[in-house]
């Protein structure tokens, strides 16, 4: 069934692709794959022949499922390529599309970066290596990406979203997180380009060097504390035994887990220290994200059922952690 809709998936690209690109020769150079991916998009490698040089390398097309805001698509080429344009090793973006007309949902495609995700490379080192990347992406020019996502990009656009998000979706159980949010808010810190979603299953490496950084649809121009947050939330809340993720991911989530969160942030630390006030507060704005799509998720009368990591007790943790930070008892 899977290898069926991929095959479907792309033949409808290659119809879509010939059009847009002006382009009648151009076909499939060989059966695309499905890809193991996020917990709530569809992945899927292929190649592409008689086209334009720079679609005829390796080929990722990432579709959006139906509750995602089209736009997110559009968002994710402007991060992308302007990460790309600042030499980060960001896969850049050939095409993206937030009509689902063509392909009965928007989509992305870009190029496939090589190698394999961090966590199936290394144990040993891996919190190192995260830090180190992340620093890095922290300290390059925010000004291309700001220009480019404008104010949806900045946290105050982000708390903006999620308040209309919680008003539309009727989710009045973590109103209180956003009020909170306003009113504790520290004072302003330096601005970087953050991930958002900034873990070891979105790095890829390649002969003990880091080919790629996948996965930007979160992606803001806010403090480096809340990127941290937003990776230690993962690193520390994220259940085992998740079968989206690769079994060393399930084996470190049980003792290995804890000591990859305290590595990987006492290595960021000693670079670039953040207070314990100020990574607090920003775990709990992370965590407002997951908690906003456990919500959305529980109150879809269609779509299907929810990822696997909607389904566990993930946003459960999450909501632990944030009523331990502010004294608000939320509810999705």
């Amino acid at each position: 069934m899977a290898g069926a809709r991929a095959e479907a998936l792309a033949r409808g690209l290659v119809a879509h692709l010939r059009a847009t690109l002006a382009a009648p020769a151009l076909d499939l150079a060989e059966p695309p794959a499905v890809l193991r991916g996020g917990f709530d998009t569809e992945i899927f490698a292929l190649r592409l022949r008689g086209g334009p040089p720079a679609f005829a390398g390796p080929l990722v097309l990432r579709m959006l499922r139906a509750h995602h805001d089209p736009a997110m698509a559009l968002r994710e080429q402007a991060t992308q390529n302007a990460l790309a344009g600042l030499g980060f090793p960001a896969p850049r973006v050939l095409l993206a599309a937030a009509d689902p007309a063509p392909l009965g949902a928007p989509f992305v495609l870009m190029e496939r970066r090589p190698g394999r995700s961090l966590l199936e490379t290394r144990a040993i080192g891996m919190g190192g290596v995260l830090a180190d990347l992340q620093l890095r992406l922290h300290a390059l020019d925010a000004a291309p990406l700001a220009r480019a996502l404008g104010p949806a990009g900045t946290f105050d656009g982000y708390l903006d979203m999620f308040e209309r998000r919680i008003a539309r979706g009727g989710l009045d159980g973590l109103a209180p997180l956003v009020g909170w949010l306003r009113a504790h808010r520290p004072p302003g810190d330096a601005l970087v380009i953050c991930h958002g979603d900034f873990h070891p299953q979105n790095i890829l490496v390649e002969d003990g060097r880091v080919s790629g950084v996948l996965d930007w649809p979160n992606a803001l121009v806010a403090e480096p504390a809340f990127d941290v947050a937003s990776t230690l939330n993962i690193l520390r809340f994220v259940p085992a035994g998740l079968t989206a993720m690769p079994p060393v991911f399930r084996w470190l989530a049980g003792l290995a887990q804890p000591l990859l969160a305290r590595r990987y942030l006492a290595v960021y630390q000693r670079r670039r220290a953040i207070d314990d006030a100020r990574l607090a507060y920003h775990s709990v704005a992370a965590a407002l994200r997951a908690l906003v799509r456990a919500g959305e998720t529980r109150r879809r009368a269609a779509g299907g059922p929810p990822s696997e990591l909607d389904a566990s007790p993930y946003a459960t943790r999450l909501l632990e952690h944030v009523r331990g930070v502010t004294g608000v008892t939320a509810t999705p």
